[in-house]
């Protein structure tokens, strides 16, 4: 940082002289040159330095020893949040005006004595204003600490508080729920059918396997997707964990629901994840905390935890339900508060990182507590067979078996953690064609099975792959007419080629799309239709 001479380099003479006269100086130069290191030599002196410290109001004093602990500078948008402006003036108003007498913050104290300076500095996110003490003053004002405040200072002090006992209540463990949800993503992404609905948004899901190099765009990589599948229960959920930390895509800020961003503004999500699990680390574990003062702290002490340059404006983020852009320091609860809470109750809860705890009334968590969960080592699950094709398959089954069955099969709706699915022959085709055979499905289900596959069912599967499909069910919509002279002479009229086979001499087949034309062409000839519905 620059020194206090280099720091006065701005200032005016006049400038100069309200400094002096704060600190109980008369300058002698004329010149500003002159003045400068005539006043940057006599402010150096220890005795009178100490003086001056003394006399400061207790903002002012509370400013100065925030910048000492942060290492003598500090964002100039949260300095100036906590500690104030510092009012534009000319020389003209300032000296008319006499502003430093009537000081409006605790900045403006410590800025006409010299002691606060403002300036740009770059770094790894570009140039930042701060505000920052001289760097020949920082000494001065670094006194000594006892053994006891430096070990103090060396345990980080949590923040927030431990949860009250009216923000304790109903408690929802952490699980690894994410692990049966990537599975059933992967195999919906490998059929290329739609992806079901899952506990944990499919949005965050993908994510989290782009992370994990487990897919790539949408597309699922064989070697990667079995090793996964395959992992015993705790080493999956680990792989998950270690990919999201470690991840520059996964982006929560962009995930959380109730925002939209848009523009082409970046924010750095792996460094907010950071700085927020190391906050997280000074809890104790196993000590419920209160969510609400946890975010409360850290608004008061590092508000631009995710913020270059505290810029609260450049970013452009509306709210999904009335599309207002949420704009200026004002949003920050809309905004960077509610990510702490998505963060901490619904990202680290899935990861099973966190347990979690609602009060009685409340319709969101109140409090939460870093989690021990451990998954269950081995899935010993067993799948249940019908005779006419039905497959559940619990949530404790191997998830291997439960990807490799679903390709086969329809998929129904899950119930009670039960995944349950249908064979069907366009299934049976697709994974057919992709070169799946009907033996790798018996033998899944053979080995995997508690009481066995229904010979009925084995025995159609087998048929099916030798004859294919051997019965149809088909929808058809079928005109009937009152008697056989009406069907005949609608066969001679130009509805002919809407018709289709014909049943009985009064019933045939209508092609399908052509409902409206028929009725047309029965109207010309003087009937009115009746549509039944069943």
């Amino acid at each position: 940082m620059p020194d206090l001479l280099a720091s006065l380099l701005k200032q005016d003479i006049g400038h100069l002289h309200i400094i002096a006269e704060l600190w109980g100086l008369e300058l002698k130069s004329i010149d500003a040159d002159a003045a400068r290191e005539e006043l940057s030599a006599a402010l150096l002196e220890p005795d009178l330095f100490t003086e001056l410290i003394d006399s400061l109001s207790p903002e002012a004093d509370s400013a100065i020893t925030a910048l000492v602990n942060s290492g003598g500078r500090i964002p100039w948008p949260t300095f100036a949040r906590k500690y104030g402006e510092i009012r534009e003036a000319g020389a003209g108003k300032r000296d008319r005006e006499k502003l430093y007498l009537q000081p409006a913050s605790a900045a403006e104290i410590l800025y006409y004595r010299g002691l606060l300076a403002r300036a740009f500095f770059d770094t790894q996110k570009g140039p930042q204003e701060f505000a920052y003490i001289p760097d020949d003053l920082l000494p001065l004002l670094d006194r000594e600490e006892s053994g006891e405040r430096k070990d103090e200072r060396k345990e980080a002090e949590p923040l927030g508080r431990a949860a009250s006992p009216g923000e304790k209540g109903q408690e929802i463990p952490a699980d690894d729920f994410i692990l049966d949800d990537a599975t059933t993503l992967l195999a919906a992404l490998r059929l290329g059918i739609e992806p079901p609905e899952t506990k944990i948004p499919a949005k965050v899901v993908q994510a989290l396997l782009r992370s994990a190099k487990l897919i790539k765009g949408s597309a699922p990589q064989p070697e990667p997707v079995k090793a996964f599948l395959e992992a015993p229960r705790p080493q999956a959920l680990a792989a998950l964990q270690n990919a999201w930390i470690e991840s520059e895509s996964f982006n929560e800020l962009r995930l959380m629901p109730g925002i939209v961003c848009e523009g082409e503004w970046k924010n750095q999500p792996q460094e907010t994840r950071e700085f927020l699990l190391n906050l997280l680390d000074a809890i104790p574990e196993g000590k419920w905390w209160s969510l609400n003062a946890f975010v409360r702290d850290i608004k008061q002490k590092y508000a631009d935890f995710q913020r270059p340059a505290g810029d609260y404006d450049s970013w452009f983020i509306k709210r999904a339900s009335d599309e207002q852009y949420l704009r200026s320091f004002a949003s920050w609860d809309q905004v960077d508060g509610a990510l702490i809470k998505y963060f901490i109750t619904q990202i680290l809860y899935w990861l099973g990182q966190v347990d979690l705890c609602i009060a009685e009334g409340a319709t969101e968590p109140t409090s939460f507590r870093l989690s021990s969960f451990e998954s269950q080592k081995e899935e010993r699950g067993k799948i249940a067979i019908s005779s006419s094709g039905k497959i559940s398959i619990p949530r404790s089954a191997p998830r291997v078996v439960r990807y490799q069955v679903s390709r086969f099969c329809e998929w129904d709706h899950p119930k009670d953690d039960v995944y349950r699915y249908r064979i069907s022959t366009n299934l049976l085709t697709r994974a057919k064609e992709q070169g799946l055979k009907v033996e790798h499905l018996l033998a899944l289900l053979a080995k995997h099975s508690e009481a066995g596959t229904p010979p009925s069912l084995v025995k159609a599967l087998k048929r099916w792959e030798v004859n294919g499909t051997e019965a149809r069910v088909q929808t058809q919509v079928i005109l009937k007419v009152s008697k056989p002279e009406v069907l005949e002479e609608m066969r001679r009229s130009k509805a002919a080629k809407f018709l289709g086979e014909v049943l009985s001499p009064t019933t045939v087949i209508i092609k399908g799309g052509a409902i409206q034309k028929v009725m047309e062409a029965l109207a010309e000839l003087g009937l009115l239709t009746e549509i039944v519905k069943d």
